[in-house]
């Protein structure tokens, strides 16, 4: 194993460099399995041939999320009282956020035919899903809840 931000050869399992001091898998600079130079946004080594993209966490078969896709869920349905569901954050696997979201969202829905007080709830849950579409959009959320990178 190198590092991927000074190229030296490092303990496998380690969890920081000892020649340059980053974080093991820090960096893009060198490749992790031989560690040569790479080129900005590679997807392979032009050296070994090995996938770049599985040193940085994203295993083979695990499908990357789209950043577009999860940013335009939140900004569309949360334009509107009674669809914010946190469907954006069921898409990007962040469930707790979801089901916070959800509960909010229903508990709304029966403050509403109580006496109306709901509409407050369901319009900050509205804020809620809108703000974070737009930080997904601006790349203030870069992973999924697996901790995969979003793909543009």
């Amino acid at each position: 194993m190198y590092c991927r931000y000074c190229g030296k050869e490092m303990v496998e399992g380690a969890a920081v460099c000892v020649h340059c001091g980053a974080p093991a898998g820090a960096g893009a600079a060198y490749c992790p399995f031989c560690g040569q130079a790479t080129a900005p946004g590679a997807v392979v080594c032009i050296s070994c041939g090995r996938p770049l993209a599985v040193a940085v966490g994203v295993a083979p078969g695990q499908p990357q999320k789209s950043k577009v896709a999860a940013g335009l869920m939140g900004i569309l349905l949360g334009l509107f009282p009674f669809t914010a569901w946190g469907i954006h954050d069921f898409y990007l696997g962040y469930t707790g956020r979801a089901v916070a979201q959800l509960v909010l969202q229903l508990l709304g829905w029966i403050l509403l035919l109580c006496g109306g007080v709901g509409v407050f709830l369901q319009i900050a849950v509205c804020f809620w899903s809108i703000t974070e579409g737009i930080i997904i959009l601006a790349g203030g959320i870069k992973k999924d809840g697996r901790g995969i990178p979003l793909k543009d």
